[in-house]
Protein backbone atom coordinates (compact mmCIF):
# COMPACT_ATOMS: atom_id res chain seq x y z
CA UNK A 1 0.00 0.00 0.00
CA UNK A 2 1.54 3.54 -0.83
CA UNK A 3 2.01 5.77 2.01
CA UNK A 4 -0.93 8.44 0.97
CA UNK A 5 -3.02 5.44 0.75
CA UNK A 6 -2.30 4.49 4.22
CA UNK A 7 -2.75 7.90 5.97
CA UNK A 8 -5.86 7.84 3.85
CA UNK A 9 -7.15 4.79 5.44
CA UNK A 10 -5.91 6.02 9.01
CA UNK A 11 -8.09 8.96 8.66
CA UNK A 12 -10.90 7.43 7.71
CA UNK A 13 -11.19 4.40 9.67
CA UNK A 14 -12.51 3.70 13.21
CA UNK A 15 -9.83 2.16 16.24
CA UNK A 16 -10.26 -1.84 16.03
CA UNK A 17 -11.44 -3.80 18.68
CA UNK A 18 -9.14 -5.08 21.10
CA UNK A 19 -7.87 -8.92 20.53
CA UNK A 20 -4.56 -10.51 21.00
CA UNK A 21 -5.69 -12.54 17.95
CA UNK A 22 -3.59 -10.22 15.17
CA UNK A 23 -5.31 -7.62 13.75
CA UNK A 24 -4.79 -4.92 11.16
CA UNK A 25 -2.98 -1.77 11.99
CA UNK A 26 -5.18 1.22 11.07
CA UNK A 27 -1.79 3.28 10.40
CA UNK A 28 0.04 0.59 7.81
CA UNK A 29 -2.58 -1.66 6.97
CA UNK A 30 -1.04 -4.62 7.81
CA UNK A 31 -1.85 -7.17 10.38
CA UNK A 32 -0.22 -6.62 13.70
CA UNK A 33 1.52 -10.23 14.53
CA UNK A 34 1.30 -10.03 18.21
CA UNK A 35 3.11 -13.38 18.50
CA UNK A 36 6.39 -12.42 20.09
CA UNK A 37 4.99 -8.95 22.16
CA UNK A 38 4.58 -8.91 25.99
CA UNK A 39 0.55 -8.93 27.37
CA UNK A 40 1.36 -5.53 28.87
CA UNK A 41 2.89 -4.12 25.35
CA UNK A 42 -0.53 -5.97 23.48
CA UNK A 43 -2.89 -3.82 25.96
CA UNK A 44 -0.84 -0.59 25.87
CA UNK A 45 -1.22 -0.70 21.63
CA UNK A 46 -4.61 -1.40 21.53
CA UNK A 47 -5.53 1.56 24.05
CA UNK A 48 -3.29 3.51 21.71
CA UNK A 49 -5.55 3.58 19.35
CA UNK A 50 -8.50 4.82 21.10
CA UNK A 51 -6.31 7.71 22.14
CA UNK A 52 -4.19 9.13 19.21
CA UNK A 53 -4.87 9.76 16.03
CA UNK A 54 -2.72 11.86 13.81
CA UNK A 55 -1.36 10.30 10.41
CA UNK A 56 2.14 8.49 10.56
CA UNK A 57 5.00 10.68 8.79
CA UNK A 58 5.84 7.54 6.76
CA UNK A 59 5.65 3.28 6.88
CA UNK A 60 8.89 1.49 7.76
CA UNK A 61 9.49 -1.85 6.38
CA UNK A 62 11.97 -4.82 7.39
CA UNK A 63 11.09 -7.53 5.13
CA UNK A 64 13.37 -10.05 6.36
CA UNK A 65 11.04 -10.07 9.98
CA UNK A 66 7.87 -9.62 8.38
CA UNK A 67 7.77 -5.78 9.96
CA UNK A 68 5.47 -3.08 8.45
CA UNK A 69 4.82 -0.23 11.17
CA UNK A 70 3.58 3.41 10.90
CA UNK A 71 6.37 6.08 11.86
CA UNK A 72 4.90 8.59 13.63
CA UNK A 73 7.07 12.28 14.89
CA UNK A 74 8.61 11.92 18.82
CA UNK A 75 9.09 9.32 21.44
CA UNK A 76 6.63 9.63 23.87
CA UNK A 77 4.98 6.82 25.13
CA UNK A 78 1.56 6.90 23.32
CA UNK A 79 3.51 7.45 20.03
CA UNK A 80 5.72 4.44 21.23
CA UNK A 81 2.82 2.00 22.25
CA UNK A 82 1.02 2.54 18.14
CA UNK A 83 4.10 2.78 15.83
CA UNK A 84 7.50 4.10 16.08
CA UNK A 85 9.22 7.22 16.32
CA UNK A 86 11.11 9.76 14.81
CA UNK A 87 13.66 10.68 17.68
CA UNK A 88 13.87 14.71 17.79
CA UNK A 89 16.66 16.39 16.56
CA UNK A 90 17.66 13.54 13.81
CA UNK A 91 17.39 13.85 10.69
CA UNK A 92 13.34 14.35 8.73
CA UNK A 93 11.81 11.54 6.79
CA UNK A 94 12.52 12.94 3.46
CA UNK A 95 15.79 14.54 4.23
CA UNK A 96 19.83 13.86 4.49
CA UNK A 97 21.29 12.75 7.15
CA UNK A 98 20.75 10.51 9.91
CA UNK A 99 16.84 8.94 10.52
CA UNK A 100 16.74 7.71 14.28
CA UNK A 101 13.89 5.17 14.73
CA UNK A 102 13.02 4.06 18.17
CA UNK A 103 10.36 1.13 19.05
CA UNK A 104 9.56 -0.64 21.77
CA UNK A 105 11.89 -3.82 22.49
CA UNK A 106 8.88 -5.80 23.25
CA UNK A 107 6.25 -4.53 20.68
CA UNK A 108 6.59 -3.43 17.45
CA UNK A 109 10.76 -3.51 17.51
CA UNK A 110 11.15 -7.00 18.99
CA UNK A 111 12.28 -8.39 15.39
CA UNK A 112 15.40 -6.61 15.34
CA UNK A 113 17.08 -9.70 17.31
CA UNK A 114 17.00 -11.42 14.55
CA UNK A 115 18.30 -9.16 11.82
CA UNK A 116 22.13 -8.84 10.80
CA UNK A 117 24.14 -6.71 8.36
CA UNK A 118 23.26 -6.56 4.55
CA UNK A 119 19.13 -7.23 5.72
CA UNK A 120 17.20 -4.69 3.91
CA UNK A 121 15.26 -1.87 5.48
CA UNK A 122 12.61 0.46 3.33
CA UNK A 123 10.74 3.25 4.11
CA UNK A 124 7.55 4.32 2.19
CA UNK A 125 6.93 7.97 2.56
CA UNK A 126 4.85 10.66 0.86
CA UNK A 127 6.85 11.33 -2.47
CA UNK A 128 9.02 8.39 -2.79
CA UNK A 129 10.93 5.21 -0.46
CA UNK A 130 14.10 4.87 0.38
CA UNK A 131 15.52 1.41 0.31
CA UNK A 132 19.11 1.37 3.14
CA UNK A 133 21.30 -2.25 3.53
CA UNK A 134 21.90 -2.57 7.44
CA UNK A 135 25.67 -2.06 8.01
CA UNK A 136 25.83 -2.25 11.66
CA UNK A 137 24.38 -3.67 14.70
CA UNK A 138 26.08 -2.20 18.19
CA UNK A 139 25.02 -2.76 22.00
CA UNK A 140 25.69 0.61 23.72
CA UNK A 141 24.85 2.73 26.84
CA UNK A 142 22.10 4.94 26.95
CA UNK A 143 24.49 7.94 27.24
CA UNK A 144 25.90 7.08 23.77
CA UNK A 145 24.23 9.54 21.64
CA UNK A 146 26.93 9.46 18.91
CA UNK A 147 25.03 6.74 17.27
CA UNK A 148 22.51 9.35 16.00
CA UNK A 149 25.14 11.55 15.14
CA UNK A 150 24.90 13.18 11.80
CA UNK A 151 25.99 11.54 8.32
CA UNK A 152 27.30 12.48 5.26
CA UNK A 153 25.53 10.55 3.65
CA UNK A 154 21.72 9.11 4.50
CA UNK A 155 21.12 6.55 6.64
CA UNK A 156 18.48 4.96 9.07
CA UNK A 157 19.56 4.08 13.00
CA UNK A 158 16.75 2.22 14.55
CA UNK A 159 17.10 1.98 18.60
CA UNK A 160 15.14 0.01 21.13
CA UNK A 161 16.06 -1.55 24.90
CA UNK A 162 18.61 -4.28 25.80
CA UNK A 163 18.46 -7.15 26.53
CA UNK A 164 15.27 -7.89 24.68
CA UNK A 165 13.85 -10.16 27.43
CA UNK A 166 14.80 -8.39 30.32
CA UNK A 167 12.68 -7.92 33.44
CA UNK A 168 12.31 -4.43 34.16
CA UNK A 169 14.23 -1.32 32.65
CA UNK A 170 16.86 -2.73 30.30
CA UNK A 171 19.97 -1.27 30.74
CA UNK A 172 21.57 -1.21 27.33
CA UNK A 173 20.22 0.09 23.88
CA UNK A 174 20.09 -2.05 20.95
CA UNK A 175 21.19 -0.12 17.74
CA UNK A 176 20.64 -0.59 14.06
CA UNK A 177 22.40 1.12 11.90
CA UNK A 178 21.42 1.25 7.57
CA UNK A 179 22.58 3.20 5.21
CA UNK A 180 21.00 4.77 2.11
CA UNK A 181 21.03 2.09 -0.81
CA UNK A 182 18.67 3.87 -3.34
CA UNK A 183 15.67 6.24 -3.53
CA UNK A 184 12.84 6.98 -5.08
CA UNK A 185 11.19 10.18 -5.49
CA UNK A 186 9.49 13.17 -7.17
CA UNK A 187 11.01 16.33 -5.69
CA UNK A 188 14.49 17.04 -3.64
CA UNK A 189 14.57 17.81 -0.44
CA UNK A 190 16.07 20.97 0.83
CA UNK A 191 15.80 20.07 4.43
CA UNK A 192 19.79 20.48 6.25
CA UNK A 193 21.28 17.81 8.31
CA UNK A 194 20.25 18.03 12.04
CA UNK A 195 23.26 18.45 14.93
CA UNK A 196 22.93 16.34 17.86
CA UNK A 197 21.46 18.77 20.28
CA UNK A 198 18.28 17.18 21.69
CA UNK A 199 18.67 13.74 20.70
CA UNK A 200 18.00 11.07 23.72
CA UNK A 201 17.85 7.23 23.44
CA UNK A 202 17.16 7.23 27.27
CA UNK A 203 13.19 7.17 26.62
CA UNK A 204 11.74 4.69 28.67
CA UNK A 205 11.28 0.68 27.79
CA UNK A 206 11.32 1.40 24.49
Amino acid sequence: MRSQAAIAEFESRAATTPTHEPITDPDSGSPVDFRLWSAKRISAYEDSLLKKTDAPLAILRIPKIGLRVPVFNDTDDLTLNRGVGRIPGTAQIDGPGNLGLAGHRDGFFRGLKDIGPGDIIELQRPGGEDRYVVSQIQIVSPEDTYVLDATPERAVTLVTCFPFYYVGSAPQRYVVTALIENSSQRSQSVSQVSTTTGKNINNKEK
